[in-house]
């Protein structure tokens, strides 16, 4: 296999791996919102901290019991620090919380536009990988013929 195959190869299988996590991050947003939407619990929460992917909340769920989430509130673009909002949480795992109104159509565009700009950087580079590996010769020419040429 000649080094613009290898390459093309490559670069193939990383676009294909990036292409798959996105996909898989949607799933699991998929997941979660099934958890939550099975036995939905409802309170209102504090945001403890807020940040673009990570947001900390608190919140009491009706037996007294005081939740902060390890991982966070799901879907917090947009809060802040401070802010009292609604969230739905899993009643069979408080720490599973969302946001209320939000839901996985949430990572539709940051996981799909993962996707496209992975394979609009892909697509040139293995047009150019493929037209490098055509214009290179095939076969090197045979240890005979070098010697007939001297």
């Amino acid at each position: 296999m000649s080094g613009p195959e290898r390459a093309r190869r490559a670069v193939l299988m990383v676009a294909a791996a990036i292409s798959a996590l996105a996909v898989i991050l949607l799933l699991g947003a998929l997941r979660n919102d099934l958890t939550i939407r099975s036995d939905t619990g409802t309170a209102v929460a504090e945001v403890l901290s807020a940040g673009s992917v990570r947001s900390a909340v608190s919140f009491v769920t009706p037996d007294g019991v005081t939740h902060n989430p390890e991982l966070g509130v799901l879907y917090p673009t947009g809060l802040t620090t401070g802010q009292r909002i609604a969230v739905e949480y899993a009643r069979s795992d408080p720490d599973l919380v969302r946001v209320t109104g939000r839901d996985a159509r949430v990572a539709l565009i940051p996981a799909g536009s993962v996707i496209v700009v992975t394979w609009l950087i892909a697509t040139p580079v293995l047009i150019w990988l493929r037209r490098r590996a055509t214009a290179a010769p095939a076969v090197a020419p045979d240890v005979k013929d070098r010697q007939l040429q001297v």
